[in-house]
């Protein structure tokens, strides 16, 4: 596949998509980071953005939110998706975290998945934040990969394999933000698709 063309589309996913904070984002350090990118599976990011905001200010380390019950953190996180099996795991989470790894969130993949409520994708996408060059594959990654014929395979693993292999790697980190920010952008699945034709006929 031709490296210059892909850089071209990826290029065009960036200037069509809007610039707007991600879950990952922003946050005032690594278990804050982790911690909402666990919650936003499956929730939308401004959702979030907003119950992490007001979880944080109160429990801004592991230490601090490792003190709470399950019932206290259900309360908070409500308005997440899945709260009640989130809130668990982010508990879980943070003691582990604690108990295991001096307070600091492990930087390497292996450590990471070890983790209550950290998969792959999870994991990819915290390291990606941290500079580190892995691709987070979630759903818009897959869908716009396969769509644009970069990958063939709805599998995460592969999809995000093939990536690493067709797209130099100084870009890998990158790949998650661009695509879920355009995937984002347009809701009218009609309105990406033309989008994503005309992206698909770049030489």
């Amino acid at each position: 596949m031709d490296e210059k063309k892909l850089l071209k589309q990826l290029k065009l996913l960036k200037e069509k998509g809007e610039d707007m904070r991600l879950a990952a984002d922003g946050w005032a350090n690594d278990w804050q980071t982790l911690t909402a990118i666990i919650l936003s599976a499956r929730t939308r990011d401004e959702t979030t953005i907003k119950v992490c905001k007001k979880l944080f200010s109160k429990y801004p380390t592991a230490k601090k939110f490792s003190r709470l019950n399950l019932k206290k953190i259900e309360k908070i996180i409500y308005p997440i998706n899945f709260y009640r099996n989130k809130s668990k795991n982010i508990l879980n989470c943070s003691r582990k975290i604690l108990s295991e790894f001096g307070g600091k969130v492990p930087q390497d993949i292996e450590k990471l998945i070890s983790l209550p409520g950290v998969g792959r994708k999870t994991a990819n996408v915290f390291l990606a934040e941290k500079g580190k060059q892995e691709i987070g594959v979630d759903t818009h990654v897959n869908y716009i990969s396969n769509y644009l014929g970069w990958v063939n395979s709805r599998n995460p693993k592969i999809v995000e394999q093939k990536l690493k292999e067709i797209f130099p790697r100084r870009r890998h980190k990158d790949i998650n933000w661009i695509l879920v920010q355009f995937g984002k952008t347009y809701t009218s699945r009609k309105e990406k698709n033309e989008i994503l034709d005309k992206i698909k006929k770049v030489v």
